[in-house]
């Protein structure tokens, strides 16, 4: 049961139409005016597709005269007619003791009064109606996202490091729908969802709502909290729910990094240090700043990228490639391109380079 207890399946336990106000999938834009045409060509299909099933079973109606058909000696209604009765019936019109009889003004109660009565009845229901099936599309969505999100990438936090951290990997290639975002904040997800991301609204500390977000099924889970004891405590959630997926956390003050990495976290970034250098080397030697901002922004300029060793580079020094080499991933630990243990390369190595953003 975990840490929660029973109250960790308290979401995950719920029906999908329970759940169109806590996970939400993106939508493509629909301009209104496409979904007033996409009504009426519905309604018009519905319309024909009656009308057809009349035509075909003419012989069985009779007209308000008191004769098989408009026309005496035909045996059956005229295709008008098949069109006036189904136009009346799908308007719920039905009949009264005035009813049109010539076939001019059968013809305007077609083309005129039925498209009056269409547009009144959009107005009237319309709005409802698009809550409805705007509901049960989205529980559908939500269900089928479940059974299917497999290796995505989870962000708790949608401040300005969980948007610069989502940033930098669309940058790089992620899409967005394999993003799921966290957090408290209703309109920082509302904003999150127009960019295409799959939100999930609730505390990232509770192992229901990373449940719902798909945490044990997560190939990556960043942890961008304003707060250091709220990051320690995320991490040590995610972890236990995903103890094989990678897990990177941010954290204000450097004393705290050991707790982040006690709690399971792979990889912790200080941010407070981090900026602070920065800030320092800018005041000496501005252009180094620039080349590091250039190194960080996957879209343009230069970038880091990490990439398997080719075959035929094995045994070379990392030094001597085409590529600038700045380290090597061996075993799952980094090593510097100076070190003396990468001057062979070895099968199974990763480069840590610097690549052309336009590569």
């Amino acid at each position: 049961m975990g840490r929660f207890g029973g109250a960790e399946e308290a979401l995950t336990s719920r029906p999908d139409a329970a759940l169109v106000d806590v996970l939400r999938i993106p939508e493509k834009f629909v301009s209104p005016g496409q979904r007033i045409f996409r009504r009426v060509v519905y309604a018009l299909l519905a319309l024909f597709a009656a009308v057809l099933i009349v035509y075909l079973d003419r012989d069985g109606y009779r007209d308000v005269r008191n004769e098989l058909g408009s026309t005496p000696g035909t045996g059956g209604l005229s295709f008008l007619d098949c069109l006036y009765y189904a136009t009346v019936s799908l308007s719920t019109t039905g009949y009264g003791d005035i009813t049109p009889v010539t076939a001019s003004a059968r013809l305007v109660n077609v083309l005129v009064i039925t498209p009056l009565r269409v547009a009144f009845l959009i107005v009237l229901i319309g709005t409802t109606v698009e809550t409805l099936t705007t509901q049960s599309r989205q529980a559908f969505k939500i269900q089928r996202w479940r059974n299917k999100v497999r290796n995505h990438t989870i962000v708790i936090g949608y401040g300005t490091k969980g948007r610069t951290a989502i940033d930098a990997m669309i940058g790089d290639g992620v899409p967005a729908g394999e993003i799921v975002v966290v957090d408290t904040d209703q309109s920082v997800l509302e904003q999150a969802a127009t960019n295409g991301l799959v939100t999930v609204h609730g505390n990232a500390s509770k192992s229901d709502v990373l449940r719902l977000a798909g945490a044990q099924h997560a190939a990556s889970i960043v942890v961008a909290t304003n707060r250091d004891d709220t990051a320690v405590l995320v991490t040590l959630t995610a972890r236990e729910l995903a103890p094989k997926a990678k897990i990177v956390a941010s954290v204000r003050e450097a004393e705290n990094r050991h707790l982040l990495r006690q709690s399971g976290a792979d990889t912790v970034v200080v941010s407070s240090e981090t900026a602070g250098r920065l800030l320092g080397i800018a005041t000496s030697t501005p252009s180094v700043v620039e080349m590091m901002e250039d190194l960080l922004t996957p879209e343009e300029g230069f970038a880091i990228a990490e990439r398997e060793v080719e075959r035929k580079e094995v045994g070379g020094s990392p030094r001597h490639l085409a590529d600038m080499v700045l380290g090597v991933v061996r075993n799952g630990q980094l090593l510097r391109v100076d070190s003396p243990e990468v001057d062979a390369i070895e099968p199974g190595d990763r480069l840590l380079y610097v690549r052309s953003a336009d590569r």
